[in-house]
């Protein structure tokens, strides 16, 4: 299919041909009719990406705050490294867009239903979105989609004046004129308010007249008094702010042209550098609009599809989609008069020339129509050849190339003697980025076809957590080796079914835990490889917040304990050479609700051979604590490892200490996974280690749940 991107460093705008979304669970998949060019957060975009380093810099304070606190973390080249590989890629454009659905996930939409959709990243300038379903509605017979593709970007003016809360008869300023100030007017209009209109470019005006202003006036004091004539010198009862700049001058004029006590309802991105004193005066509430609406920016609402009780929360962004197709439906707004250009999807990049200033023409609404293409929903992209691999290389199949992989897993498999061949990511745009970056020959957008790819001979996965299963069990029922970061799967009647595979098809499964294979355990290892007894090991860490609504965090995706803790149950078993046997588990109580108890356990763990280990796992701790500390007692020996930087090694009253550079035992285990593969011989680790570290988390949950010990019946999995 072909798509609109722009890459992030030049700001150049390509159409390039990408390989179609799969249909969001509880979505849909749409064929697009048209897009809709938003000129004003489009051409901030394209402004910023044309901008030096420097200007970014000073534009993005937040952003230059996350770098910084990487450096801290992972140190200056990583970082580096991580800005360059962002940088040299593409974006998507578009949030605003109206087609037909070809594929559903849900029961409100069925193939063939005609819709408007929404959403940055979803409702993009592309042949084919995938949307979730609580980001489109349907539309009637009654309205073209052309005018539906505008119901995104008419949603944001509805939003802000739902924020002002207007009434009849009511004295309303709307300050910028361009396609959301437009259709502010329009809706003002049939809300029956008093509408005077403001904009610094005067060509505005016809157009603002015909849809309702009762007066049009230059962003200029001195027009206020003028202005102010209208409201019988009393000052607007509300004033919106559709207009785009970084100056303050439109919410200084907004503070001039308000009434006391009046509202002020910020819409467009301007500046807010105000005084207090100003707002003081006056008693000026100052309200902000959150794009189409509550819901936006809520990943339950957006990508979960949980709606919020219209009892409780009126007008949803979704509601207010619907309330813009219902009032196009009835011809109480018009958006055709919007309408200044109209370019084919195979001509895009001209709209762009026209928003850069390259051409100098007016412009206000821009589409981007899709003709009928044979090669729409074409499966897959080639970017290069593919022949005559050797039988005995790795020939790397790739999914689910996410920031961790592209910073940690992809740059060391790339040192080792490999083809990358396939890779399918959670989005098209994601899977071309990564494919370009690391030069895979083929992408796709669904990580099946990368395990059927013939070419391919070695799966790596980085999915979340909740797919590591389908992708386990269809790589063993295609007889390939697969790399699955941890987890291996997320509840018991999965690790069943992987089970059942493995007697089937065989074990080749490796799963990603890398500490064991970092220079630092190396160290401990061989310190105790002689011991017969049983060992005390205590693992320490701070593993620092996630938020709540994280997918991380979400049930369906295990948590973080069978998601992480699965870590350091491993390499206790690596040190112990043992096998996890019994787990208790008890976490903190307590009734704030900023983190989950869950995030905040002791573990401990009787190993077969008579070990024991204690995890301490905490999301509490500050930030500038190192992650990772782990300490070993067994035979009158001991040692501590300090965040992979530090191994202490006690023995006979004599100290020994090591330093090492932080290296975690990626490029080690990846190193080793790709000589197995080679060689033909097993994975690095025992799928039966794997199996009972697996097992070991879950009985974590259950202890957790029940306030008992829980024992492992290792036993039911034979291999």
């Amino acid at each position: 299919m072909l798509q609109v991107l722009q890459h992030q460093k030049s700001g150049e705008i390509i159409i390039d041909e990408l390989p179609p979304p799969q249909c969001f669970p509880n979505g849909i998949l749409v064929e697009t009719s048209y897009s809709l060019i938003s000129a004003g957060t489009e051409k901030t975009s394209v402004d910023n990406a044309k901008s030096s380093l420097l200007e970014r810099a000073k534009k993005q304070p937040d952003q230059v705050k996350l770098v910084l606190d990487f450096i801290k973390k992972e140190g200056l080249f990583a970082t580096l490294d991580r800005v360059k590989a962002k940088l040299d890629s593409y974006k998507t454009l578009g949030y605003s867009a109206s087609g037909v659905v070809i594929e559903s996930d849900c029961p409100e939409f069925n193939p063939g239903d005609r819709v408007a959709i929404a959403g940055a990243g979803y409702a993009n300038h592309s042949e084919i979105c995938a949307v979730p379903k609580n980001l489109a509605v349907k539309v009637p017979t009654g309205v073209e989609l052309q005018e539906a593709a505008f119901a995104t970007v008419a949603a944001i003016a509805l939003q802000g004046i739902r924020r002002a809360e207007v009434q009849l008869g009511e004295n309303i300023a709307v300050i910028g004129l361009g396609l959301i100030g437009q259709i502010t007017v329009q809706l003002l209009k049939a809300n029956g308010a008093n509408v005077v209109g403001f904009d610094i470019d005067q060509s505005t005006f016809p157009l603002a007249q015909e849809f309702g202003c009762q007066s049009v006036y230059p962003s200029s004091r001195e027009y206020l008094k003028e202005a102010l004539s209208i409201s019988n010198a009393n000052g607007f009862d509300s004033v919106i702010i559709t207009a785009s700049t970084s100056s303050n001058e439109p919410l200084e004029f907004a503070i001039d042209l308000a009434r006391k006590r009046g509202k002020i309802i910020i819409v467009g991105a301007v500046g807010m550098h105000i005084a207090r004193d100003i707002f003081y005066r006056k008693e000026l509430e100052l309200r902000i609009a959150t794009s189409y609406g509550p819901g936006r920016y809520d990943p339950n609402y957006e990508e979960l599809g949980n709606d919020y009780p219209l009892g409780f929360v009126r007008w949803t962004e979704n509601r207010n989609m619907q309330a813009i197709i219902d009032l196009l439906s009835t011809k109480t707004l018009d958006f055709k008069k919007l309408v200044t250009h109209n370019f084919s999807i195979q001509d895009a990049t001209t709209a762009y020339k026209y928003i850069s200033g390259e051409l100098q023409e007016k412009y206000l609404g821009i589409l981007i129509n899709y003709p009928e293409r044979e090669s729409k929903v074409k499966q897959s992209v080639v970017l290069q050849s593919n022949d005559n691999h050797d039988s005995e290389s790795a020939n790397i199949g790739f999914i689910g190339a996410g920031i961790f992989a592209q910073n940690y897993l992809l740059p060391n498999l790339k040192k080792n003697d490999v083809e990358f061949i396939s890779i399918a990511n959670s989005s098209s745009l994601s899977s071309y980025n990564v494919a370009k970056l690391f030069e895979f020959k083929k992408e796709f957008s669904d990580g099946d076809e990368v395990i059927k790819d013939p070419d391919v001979n070695l799966i790596f996965c980085a999915t979340r957590h909740n797919s590591h299963s389908h992708y386990v069990n269809l790589a063993l029922k295609n007889k390939k080796p697969i790399f699955i970061e941890k987890p291996l799967c997320i509840d018991e009647e999965e690790l069943y079914e992987i089970n059942d595979n493995i007697l089937e098809y065989g074990s080749q499964i490796m799963v990603g835990f890398n500490r064991r294979f970092s220079p630092a355990f190396q160290k401990i290892d061989k310190f105790f490889q002689q011991t017969k007894e049983p060992m005390n090991m205590i693992y320490r860490v701070n593993a620092g917040a996630i938020p709540k609504d994280h997918w991380v965090q979400l049930p369906e995706n295990g948590g973080r304990i069978i998601g992480e803790v699965c870590h350091f149950i491993d390499t206790m078993s690596f040190i112990s050479s043992s096998l996890p046997k019994e787990v208790f588990a008890i976490s903190t109580s307590t009734s704030r609700t900023d983190f989950s108890n869950f995030d905040n356990v002791s573990i401990n763990i009787k190993f077969l051979d008579g070990s024991v280990g204690t995890i301490i796992y905490s999301s509490m701790g500050d930030s500038s604590m190192p992650k990772e500390y782990f300490e070993v007692f067994c035979e009158g020996k001991s040692a501590i490892m300090d965040n992979f930087k530090t191994v202490k090694l006690f023995r006979g009253g004599k100290e020994s200490s090591y330093k090492f550079d932080g290296d975690k035992g990626i490029e080690n285990e990846i190193n080793e996974v790709i000589k197995a593969v080679k060689t033909g011989k097993p994975m690095p680790i025992n799928i039966n280690s794997i199996i009972a570290t697996t097992k070991a988390t879950f009985a974590a949950v259950e202890s957790l749940k029940t306030g008992e010990p829980v024992e492992l019946k290792i036993n039911e999995i034979n291999f």
